[in-house]
């Protein structure tokens, strides 16, 4: 009986994980597909462009599709947010890559007037002006984030937190210099499919999951002192949380 395409995708998917095709190894193209599995090419080819958008693989113009040999970050949103991390001058990106490398590119920071759901977010008056940092995330060569924050202006205007490098323990470390030390975090998480825009910004196909994460950071006194929205691409990562009973 003829497979389907995400039965097909399901069985490629088995043959990697049980090591037959082990990370950077070509797949078996469309013409062993057809003839392996007694389908339409059209079926071969679906199959294939399921494993590339649930990041399992990717294409190589001219030359097949590939086991992807990025490994996946695991993000530890205890382990990275933790005091420990930043007030003692550390990314709290090396918590999730460890000795990989990482790069930040794309950076833009400036000074806006908040759009309202982020006004609101923020406890903000509609208007109130907030600094934008925006920047692109990349690990061991590939997009894996696009992070968007946002900041009370008057809280953080003149600080280095307005500059592009925000300096050794990155954010959180300059608002608790300047008396706003965030003491709790909140996440929001969804996953979604990509607009155009933003599967550009992370090399991805249209189509390919992406994770959408909305944190705000409270100081003690209960002001909201930040707004983080990251999209993530979804096949780069696995995500922890640790909670206590």
């Amino acid at each position: 009986m003829p497979e389907t395409a995400r039965q097909i995708a399901d069985d490629l998917r088995a043959r990697i994980d049980d090591g037959e095709f082990e990370p950077g190894a070509r797949l078996p193209g469309e013409p062993a597909l057809v003839r392996d599995y007694g389908v339409a090419k059209m079926t071969a080819s679906g199959a294939l462009k399921l494993l590339i958008a649930e990041g399992v693989a990717v294409s190589r113009t001219g030359s097949g599709t590939y086991v992807r040999e990025f490994k996946p970050i695991l993000r530890d949103a205890t382990k990275r947010l933790s005091r420990g991390q930043w007030a003692a001058g550390k990314s709290i990106w090396s918590a999730d890559v460890g000795e990989r490398s990482m790069t930040v590119t794309d950076v833009e920071v400036y000074e806006d007037s908040a759009p309202r759901w982020v006004a609101r977010a923020l406890g903000l008056d509609e208007g109130a002006r907030v600094v934008v940092r925006s920047r692109r995330f990349l690990v061991d060569g590939e997009p894996v984030q696009r992070a968007v924050s946002y900041l009370p202006a008057e809280l953080v205007r003149g600080s280095r937190i307005t500059e592009p490098d925000s300096g050794p323990g990155g954010t959180y470390k300059r608002l608790a210099e300047l008396g706003a030390e965030p003491v709790h975090f909140s996440e929001d998480l969804r996953a979604r499919m990509p607009s155009s825009e933003e599967s550009s910004a992370l090399s991805i196909l249209p189509g390919t999951p992406v994770i959408e994460i909305c944190r705000t950071a409270h100081a003690k006194d209960g002001r909201t002192v930040e707004l983080n929205q990251m999209l993530l691409d979804a096949g780069a990562y696995a995500l922890r949380y640790t909670f206590g009973s």
